[in-house]
């Protein structure tokens, strides 16, 4: 299981950040202190780093000179939106750099990019007895396969990726058919709806209205 720093003074967005990247199956540690940042990190591996700049103990940028040599990636979100910021903190040898506020979209797409990026992105994906192997693009449903186009394969792979978030729609249809979102719904909708026949997910993926789509999957 890929395993994650949140490092933040503020918990609630501490709380917020685990919150959804505990639901879409990573394992969260969070902590509000850059001293205390350095000793989890000395303590214990981690996949990835989500680094706030203003924090008490040791700023994000001390803590990121530790962090350097060890070759652990780093995202940066913080309040600090200044061009000069984000030169400093990608000189640091950050990965990306989030300013806040932000949206958990933008945030899961974002840490979802650079695991990848670092080979450590979760090949496997599960959501109840649901199972897609990313690599060798296979789906099984209880052990049994399920054969789905390539779109239901990317968005079923983008549903479980954002377990329980809701998804816009624009978001779906520009990742999934990579052009630009017109608001006609209806191949949107087509596809989505053969994928719930699929997989048996009539209840597990919902319709939001005014949104788009959520997959829900029990804590």
């Amino acid at each position: 299981m890929i395993k994650i720093l949140i490092v933040d003074d503020e918990k609630p967005i501490c709380d917020l950040i685990d919150l959804n990247l505990s639901a879409s199956g990573y394992q969260c540690t969070a902590v509000q202190d850059g001293m205390r940042a350095i000793e989890m990190i000395e303590r214990d591996a981690y996949d990835l780093v989500l680094l706030d700049i203003m924090l008490p103990g040791a700023d994000g940028y001390d803590v990121m000179e530790y962090i350097r040599p060890l070759g652990i990636p780093v995202i940066f979100i913080t309040a600090k939106h200044e061009v000069r910021d984000r030169v400093r903190g990608l000189r640091l040898g950050a990965d990306d750099y989030l300013v806040k506020p932000f949206d958990v979209v933008e945030l899961m797409a974002r840490v979802e990019a650079v695991l990848r990026r670092y080979n450590k992105a979760d090949r496997v994906l599960r959501a109840g007895d649901v199972e897609v192997d990313v690599e060798a693009r296979k789906v099984t449903k209880a052990g049994r396969p399920v054969v789905l186009t390539n779109k239901e394969f990317g968005l079923l792979v983008l549903f479980m990726q954002n377990r329980n978030i809701a998804l816009f729609r624009e978001r779906l249809y520009e990742t999934v058919w990579e052009g630009e979102y017109f608001g006609d719904s209806r191949t949107l909708d087509l596809h989505v709806q053969r994928l719930r026949r699929k997989l048996g997910w009539e209840q597990s993926l919902v319709a939001v209205y005014k949104v788009g789509y959520r997959l829900e999957v029990p804590q």
